[in-house]
């Protein structure tokens, strides 16, 4: 626990607090910006003396449940609650549920990847948004049905979704869903979104069940993966993954080596990538 550093924050975070945002009436002049330590130690619902004793750099260290109050008491953001909690060395609460709601800015930097493909997923797998190249690689997945956009869900359930990849990949493809999709399951125990995914393929695909037994964990990160598009041919692209921390959103993005058939074929995509692409199940 670093004491000189709570102490430091505590009350920086107060003096900056009018006592308007919180409800409370200004009263007689006050000598120094912010709210008084009485104020901040009723907000939280802990005595005067505990709290004098937290900015003096000498308190106990604070248990979860008072480090909450103290976060909501002087309405700090997410960020500002997970830093209180490190410094009492402490692991912040989970946030909330995966968002759906994919920032104009991360939208911005899609569009214009215009010789790359790449798409804004959750960690569940749900396809939020694709730009033009995506699309010419793998399809519009928006065009589907909601249920049909998730990723791992086509990837077990629905036998066209693998018509993209060699079938000698499909395995390792496998597995790396179910491990993906474990550690997101243990991160958000309280979420039903991914809890719910696992029970579906768990009771619908014998191949995620018997995966699912192996207790894989890994979150995805960069590799290189293979793509056999039904016109360009063989793609191996190097796959890029960026995590957006606050939604549980990743940008994928794909490449291709400089001076390689895959970089060829990956221009000539983006040439005739207003076309449909869309592989149809056998």
């Amino acid at each position: 626990m670093n004491r000189a550093e709570l102490a430091d924050f505590l009350r920086r975070s107060r003096a900056r607090l009018e006592p308007s945002a919180v409800g409370l009436a200004a009263g007689a002049r006050r000598r120094t910006p912010g709210l008084r330590r009485e104020e901040v130690a009723q907000l939280a619902g802990m005595s005067v003396d505990y709290y004098t004793r937290l900015e003096q750099s000498r308190g106990p260290r604070p248990s979860r449940q008072m480090l909450t109050a103290l976060a909501r008491g002087l309405h700090l953001t997410d960020d500002e609650r997970d830093h209180l909690f490190h410094l009492t060395g402490e692991e912040p609460p989970r946030r909330e549920a995966a968002s759906t709601h994919v920032r104009p800015g991360l939208l911005l930097i899609l569009d214009r990847l215009d010789d790359t493909p790449g798409q804004v997923m959750t960690d569940c797998g749900e396809v939020l948004a694709q730009n033009a190249m995506s699309r010419a690689l793998v399809g519009d997945a928006l065009s589907r049905p909601p249920r049909e956009r998730n990723l791992i869900r086509r990837f077990f359930l629905d036998p066209a979704a693998r018509a993209l990849l060699p079938p000698e990949d499909l395995p390792e493809h496998a597995r790396s869903h179910v491990a993906s999709l474990r550690a997101v399951a243990a991160a958000r125990p309280d979420d039903p979104e991914p809890a719910a995914l696992v029970a579906e393929l768990r009771a619908s695909s014998e191949e995620f069940a018997r995966l699912w037994e192996e207790h894989a964990v890994s979150l995805r990160h960069r590799a290189t993966k293979r793509f056999q598009h039904p016109v360009v041919g063989l793609l191996e692209l190097d796959c890029e993954v960026l995590l957006s921390h606050e939604h549980h959103q990743l940008l994928i993005i794909h490449t291709a080596r400089h001076a390689t058939e895959s970089h060829d074929r990956l221009q000539l995509l983006r040439v005739i990538g207003t076309q449909d692409m869309t592989p149809t199940a056998p």
